[in-house]
């Protein structure tokens, strides 16, 4: 377009140039959020632009900044909430342009208990309300509500607002002033448990935000502070209409990076606030500015009857023009019919031009009231016959304006919410409550059931009709069904369905203090499946999974429906029998239990065998409390185990003792390998056709400083459970190599020294071995040196990690035993697949050995057996002179036990060598 006729554009148009907007500045008193939305969408949309301003609109660092700004001349405009009041009456000239929020949206958040919400459980707490170094701010608001429910200041301790959430739900505080359109979204995030106080709840209704500026800015630009108003309130107007465009609005030009779901939020909480369909935004009624001052007087911080003149903004400057034209025509008497004719006149214009507002007023709030993203509807409070209603509210439950006119207010919604929102109802028609929120289930025509958030308002209506209340909803299924799901995933085992250990804690807290006052017995059932680790490591992880699946379904089918059954994890269950007058059933549930295990599990092609070892402990007879219940029942399935698995076993005192002594041992092995307490004993592996000792046993002794010699049965389990048994097994290897060095420099150069791992230490991936070969190296020592023996059920549970181990054995040159052999469920495959030296023959065989006995044919077979796989066989338990013979004359190559020597101590060995006795 021409320059001339751009010029000729904007002169038509009624706009300056670009140049010549006059520049203002708007504070804020926060950061950039949905509360400040109508002032950004003037900007976007070009409301201040049309108006002839340049806005530059600034964040503010605490709730005070606007007024000091506003007051200095830093800013012309500035947003503040009803403490603006106390500004003017202390002499500030502070003049409030209009209100935003018709509703304060400052409240009390407080932790939910079980028992009924009560304000009072702040006094002697903490609690967060306003910033303490502030004059003025919102925590007045909360203050008058506190002392008119009998809290005053004095009786809890206010501690500097962190604005920080966590503080409240981690417990530093016990309380924190919150904005009900911000914080109740991040505490629903975290899942937080909340209650909410509204001083409205009271009757203290203060405005919310409220534009406003400063005297001198009214007298310099009277024009300026009304064209400046009427384009911020039609800012408002759009963003409250257009709450997910301004939120991407927010997005692209204010608050980068900011939470969009929260926004929104935001903007859902804001409606029943600014009530932008009822209310023309901006408007403020000067006698709710009364009952504003009333409150402030009450507290002591202004005067009674305190002057509000200059306080609220004249908005319609008309009614000061007919006052002079009044007071004009009083004076010139002589105009009286021309002057009759004039006010006519103007009359005539002024009632066009006010039917014409109030037309597009009507027109404006109509459309809202369309668009709106909350379901609307206005109700006959008497009747619950629907006045009107929105197209939201019409597709939210799914029927048309017809049909709902037909209907009355509750009739879609589920019957067991209908009997609180009626209770609700009561108290609003009785005034008690102004306003209340619930969330209810609705049906829609089709019968699918939805959740609705519903905030009820009542609207004030002339003395003679019905009143009528506003019904906003919200349709909040989403969030109830994600609600629910991760309240059902913190509570169940996703594996098997049933409570996890978090929802049996919670049932077994009920169900002892409803023991409590029936007086009746609970029985807890600790049950545990015996060789589920065999399924697991021969089937797999899926198919173990496929029988714990199946094993809570057989537990469950043995207990009543009010009993609860628990999955803790892995393969341990619990049952909770509760209520129980006699413990006759208990032991019968318990034996039905173990027969259900009992039976085979279908896994696929294959059939699996399980059983189950039951503990079980009794509440009040065992114990008073949850920890120790579950102490003594865990004792209680050890026990089960312990006498040889599939039973069940009593929680007896003398479990509680074993389990004592246990872990006082426990304690005390912890400083047995660095006190010096182990010691190392040999018994010599003789070569039975030579006589001479060839090789030797390792064997660990713990000389406990008060217990004296602690067998090997007592504690290596225990160094199992605890995982002490990784430092034993170094110590022991380490003394090992060390006198196994000095022996085949002093005695013989292939003298060998066997080495007894256990399962744990042998399935262990920890570089164990690499340790073992550096130390080897540094004493120049071979790895025929050493003998690792291993039992046969390592070999059935021959997993990667156990095959691993073998070649690293096998490429360190150390040698392998199969110990204990004949007396478990290895295969003839395994001894093929391996690398095995060593069969060592279990002294069960050794020790019934006779001419022509069974137990000499199995030894003979044994060793035939080896000797055609190239392994040599060492036999155990020979304390006889028949037994070495049969056994020599059988062409076994190593006889080992009583008859040669008992397990001595390193030095008593050193010593037998120098003499070789055989």
């Amino acid at each position: 377009m021409p320059q001339g006729v751009l010029a000729v554009a904007l002169s038509v148009g009624g706009l300056a140039p670009a140049q010549a907007l006059e520049p203002v500045t708007l504070q804020l008193k926060h950061h950039h959020q949905f509360q400040f939305a109508g002032y950004y969408a003037a900007v976007e949309q070009g409301y201040y632009r049309e108006a002839g301003l340049d806005v530059r609109i600034l964040e503010g660092t605490d709730g005070n900044e606007p007024e000091r700004n506003v007051e200095s001349g830093k800013a012309q405009f500035g947003t503040g909430a009803s403490s603006l009041l106390l500004a003017r009456a202390a002499g500030k000239p502070v003049v409030v342009l209009g209100v935003i929020f018709q509703h304060s949206p400052y409240a009390l958040a407080m932790r939910q208990t079980a028992s009924e919400p009560d304000l009072r459980r702040i006094i002697g707490k903490r609690a967060m309300i306003g910033t303490l170094t502030d004059e003025l701010g919102n925590s007045d608001e909360l203050l008058a509500y506190m002392v008119k429910e009998g809290v005053p200041p004095t009786s809890f301790q206010r501690v500097e607002h962190s604005y920080n959430v966590n503080d409240l739900i981690n417990g530093k505080v016990e309380a924190m002033a919150i904005y009900t359109t911000n914080e109740p979204d991040l505490f629903d995030r975290r899942g937080f448990p909340y209650e909410i106080y509204s001083p409205r709840s009271v009757g203290i209704d203060f405005y919310g935000d409220n534009l406003f500026t400063s005297e001198k800015e009214i007298a310099d630009h009277p024009a300026r502070v009304r064209a400046f108003r009427e384009a911020s309130m039609r800012g408002w107007q759009w963003a409250m209409s257009h709450p997910e465009e301004t939120v991407e609005l927010i997005l692209r030009y204010y608050a980068r990076g900011a939470d969009r779901q929260h926004l929104l939020y935001e903007a859902h909480q804001m409606v029943p606030l600014v009530q932008p369909v009822l209310v023309e935004i901006g408007y403020m009624n000067p006698e709710r500015w009364r009952h504003i001052a009333d409150v402030y007087a009450g507290l002591g911080m202004i005067p009674k009857q305190v002057s509000l003149d200059g306080f609220l903004y004249n908005v319609d400057s008309s009614a000061s023009r007919l006052r002079w034209l009044y007071r004009a025509l009083a004076g010139v008497g002589v105009l009286l019919l021309a002057g009759g004719v004039i006010h006519y006149s103007m009359l005539t214009r002024e009632r066009r031009r006010t039917n014409a507002e109030i037309r597009a007023g009507e027109q404006r709030f109509r459309t809202m009231f369309e668009a709106s993203p909350l379901g609307i509807a206005l109700i006959d409070s008497v009747t619950y016959e629907y006045r009107d209603i929105n197209p939201r509210y019409q597709e939210i439950l799914g029927r048309s304006q017809d049909v709902l006119g037909n209907m009355r207010w509750l009739d879609s919604g589920h019957p067991d919410d209908v009997a609180q929102v009626k209770a609700q109802m009561a108290r609003l028609m009785a005034r008690e409550i102004s306003n209340f929120k619930v969330n209810n289930r609705m049906f829609r025509s089709d019968g699918e059931m939805v959740w609705i958030a519903v905030s009820v308002t009542a609207i004030e209506t002339p003395p003679d009709s019905h009143a009528l209340h506003l019904c906003m909803i919200e349709d909040v299924t989403d969030k109830k069904q994600t609600e629910q799901l991760v309240w059902h995933q913190a509570n169940f085992d996703p594996l098997t369905q049933l409570p996890n250990r978090r929802m049996f804690l919670d049932r077994l807290a009920l169900d002892l203090l409803k023991s409590q006052r029936s007086r009746s017995r609970i029985a807890i059932l600790f049950i545990d499946l015996d060789h589920f680790k065999e399924v697991n490591d021969t089937l797999g992880h899926h198919q173990g999974d496929v029988l714990l699946i199946d094993a809570a379904r057989r537990i469950s089918d043995s207990v009543r429906k009010s009993d609860t059954v628990a999955r803790l994890g892995g393969d341990e269950f619990t049952v909770i029998l509760s209520e129980l007058d006699s413990t006759e059933r208990v032991e019968a549930i318990a034996q039905n239990i173990i027969d259900r295990m009992c039976q085979p599990f279908a896994l696929g092609q294959e059939q699996a065998f399980v059983s189950a070892s039951i503990g079980i402990t009794l509440y009040p007879d065992d114990a008073d409390d949850i920890d120790d219940l579950l102490k003594h029942a865990d004792q209680a399935m050890y026990a089960a185990k312990g006498a040889g698995r599939n039973r069940y076993s009593y929680f007896t005192p003398a479990l509680q003792v074993e389990a004592l002594t246990r872990m006082r041992l426990t304690n005390d092995l912890r400083s047995a390998v660095k006190g010096g307490q182990l010691e190392l004993y040999f018994q010599p592996i003789v070569h039975l056709k030579t006589g001479r000792i060839h090789k030797a046993e390792a064997l660990i002794r713990w000389r406990h400083p008060t217990r004296g010699l602690v067998s090997p049965m007592d504690f290596i389990p225990l160094a199992e459970s605890s995982g002490l048994i990784f430092d034993i097994g170094m110590w022991v290897f380490s003394e090992s190599a060390r006198w196994v060095q000095r022996w085949r420099s002093e005695h013989h150069p292939d003298f060998q020294i066997s080495v007894n791992q256990s399962p744990l230490e042998f399935q262990r991936d920890d570089g164990s071995y690499l340790e073992w070969q550096r130390q080897m190296q540094s004493l120049t020592l071979s790895g025929q040196a050493l003998v690792v023996e291993i039992t046969e059920g390592m070999l059935l549970d021959a997993n990667t990690t156990v095959a691993n181990k073998l070649l690293q054995l096998r490429d360190a040159g150390i040698q392998v035993a199969l110990d204990d052999f004949g007396t478990g469920y290895s295969s003839l495959s395994y001894l093929k697949k391996f690398d095995i030296d060593y069969l060592k023959i279990d002294r069960s065989f050794t020790r019934n050995l006779a001419p022509d006995s069974s137990d000499m044919a199995l030894s003979d077979a044994i060793i035939v057996m080896a000797h055609k796989l190239g392994l040599r066989v060492i036999a155990e338990g020979v304390e006889t002179e028949q037994q070495r013979a049969l056994l020599a004359e059988a062409g076994c190559d190593y006889g080992q036990g009583y008859l040669f020597s008992r397990p001595i101590p390193a030095q008593e060995f050193d010593a037998m060598l120098r003499s070789q006795q055989f």
